[in-house]
């Protein structure tokens, strides 16, 4: 991988409706698999300082068990993403401001497998990001607006910890 060619995308942003899978069409199974398992689970802690991987290791940890040829393919094109700009990710910033930004979103019934909408929020403190999560929601939602409160609850409990947590230091 030391030779190979930067892109500017980790995955596609909708590959497909229904799974994730490469344009190259050579969905076989992967014969070792442990192989794959260990790079992306080097890509979910590598998530902890950049958050921009977040949503495509996401997709490629749901197939840890049953993997194929086409997602290590795309678990490669992570790696040649996160080549084009290595420094890339989160810094903390001395700042006057410690008010506390909240960025919440939700997409309803995203995934095509399971109905199921996804929920992703970034918190902010000052300018410095401190929180962020994007995650399935554990309960099918009958309309985008059920989803979206959803979405809240889930950052106005995340908020309530972090204002704790700041009140004790």
């Amino acid at each position: 991988m030391l030779a190979c060619k930067p892109c500017s995308t980790p995955i596609e942003v909708n590959p497909d409706d229904k799974k994730v899978v490469s344009k190259y069409g050579d969905d076989v199974p992967l014969t070792g698999i442990a192989n794959y398992q260990k790079l992306v689970g080097k890509l979910i802690y590598l998530t902890m300082t950049r958050p921009d991987i977040s949503y495509d290791v996401h997709c490629l940890s749901q197939v840890m068990h049953k993997s194929m040829q086409s997602h290590l393919r795309l678990a490669f094109r992570v790696l040649r993403y996160l080549k084009k700009e290595p420094g890339l990710g989160i810094t903390f910033r001395e700042s006057d401001n410690s008010d506390l930004r909240v960025f919440v979103d939700s997409d309803w019934a995203k995934c095509k497998i399971i109905i199921r909408s996804i929920t992703g929020y970034f918190v902010y403190l000052g300018n410095s990001l401190v929180s962020w999560k994007s995650k399935k929601q554990a309960i099918v939602s009958r309309s985008s607006t059920e989803a979206e409160y959803r979405a809240m609850c889930n950052v106005c409990c995340e908020v309530l910890w972090i204002r704790k947590v700041l009140a004790d230091l």
